[in-house]
């Protein structure tokens, strides 16, 4: 079974790097995933507006309806198109766009040219996540965001060393989000469920149940350095004693907090949570 903690965790990022899957791989896969035991940690299918013309027609062809959370990576500028290229298609549910905030400007300025988009072009039912840049002014996007009921989305990672943020940016990221209460999501890099060192790599990449744990500290009122602390965790066995121990009020906090990551792979989380006795396969 999928405990509440984990329940829609994993958005299938399977047409992204570094999986690149294609869409007669990914959609089919994806209907499995919806059927299978562990359903309940899966959430929605996300594509780029590239990704839609062969979404479409092998949902179309298969006669299945793909659960759709659209990512706008070009800005706001491309908002408009993205969605129009959605309406009315047979074989898709959209119920979310993930917006990337464009270049120019402050960080706050480019944050609030995101939520004046999706303001436009969003209709009701839809949710949207701003994809806030990284770095300076990130503090004051945040911001913008918590008068709104958008989320905030930040990269975790990436093909270059300089994608990944270290603890403490990331600490901080997390920390700001739990004192406006805006829910966050974290895209790229969370390959495993603790952070470890990529051995052909040598990046180093944070680990998703690192981050459920610096959510759940964050909402208790951790401070910065506290919470960067629980990002530094590598023991899998720490990290899911902590979780374990949350009572049904913290993981609902927590998980309003952190509300989803997105990975190439199902398989992979799945099998590092039942390695750590987090989720229970059932029996044959």
């Amino acid at each position: 079974m999928i405990p509440p903690l984990f329940t829609g965790l994993c958005d299938d990022a399977a047409l992204f790097p570094p999986g690149n899957a294609s869409a007669e791989q990914a959609v089919p896969a994806h209907r499995e995933h919806r059927g299978a035991w562990y359903r309940d940690l899966v959430g929605p299918f996300l594509a780029a507006p590239g990704h839609l013309p062969g979404v479409l027609r092998v949902a179309r062809e298969a006669q299945v309806l793909v659960p759709l959370v659209l990512v706008v990576p070009e800005g706001p500028e491309t908002l408009a198109a993205a969605v129009r290229a959605t309406e009315g298609k047979a074989g898709i549910e959209l119920l979310g766009v993930e917006l990337a905030c464009g270049p120019g400007g402050s960080s706050a300025e480019a944050a609030s040219r995101a939520v004046d988009a999706l303001n436009r072009e969003l209709v009701e039912g839809v949710w949207g996540a701003i994809e806030v840049r990284r770095g300076e002014g990130l503090a004051e996007a945040l911001d913008v965001l918590a008068a709104t009921t958008f989320r905030a989305k930040f990269r975790t990672g990436g093909t270059v060393a300089g994608a990944f943020p270290g603890e403490d940016e990331l600490a901080g990221f997390i920390a700001d989000c739990a004192a406006r209460k805006v829910p966050f999501k974290c895209t790229a890099g969370l390959h495993g469920a603790t952070r470890h060192t990529d051995p052909v790599t040598g990046f180093e990449h944070h680990g998703f149940l690192n981050i459920l744990v610096a959510a759940h500290a964050a909402v208790r009122g951790a401070s910065a350095g506290e919470i960067a602390q629980a990002l530094r965790i590598r023991s899998g066995g720490e990290l899911a004693d902590t979780l374990r121990a949350l009572t049904p009020d913290d993981v609902a906090d927590t998980r309003r907090a952190f509300t989803a990551y997105g990975t190439c792979s199902i398989a992979e989380p799945l099998d590092e949570l039942t390695v750590l006795g987090l989720v229970t396969r059932p029996h044959d």
